[in-house]
């Protein structure tokens, strides 16, 4: 996604994901200004490596970000 403020992207993806039948098989990717000079095929490698090792290794929720 680009050109939204992080409140746009995340009621994107909660809209998106409440209308899937498979939430958890959707991922999304954010531009950064380092994504942004990767070629289309090399940003989809790493969504889609992130992805599966967050599948299978979910981040703990009663931790933040910053914790």
């Amino acid at each position: 996604m680009h050109g939204f403020s992080n409140g746009e992207a995340v009621a994107l993806m909660r809209a998106i994901k409440a209308a899937s039948s498979d939430p958890g098989d959707i991922a999304f990717a954010i531009t950064t200004p380092t994504n942004l000079e990767w070629q289309i095929k090399d940003l989809v490698d790493q969504v889609r490596t992130e992805h599966e090792y967050l599948k299978e290794n979910p981040p703990d929720p009663r931790k933040g970000i910053n914790d």
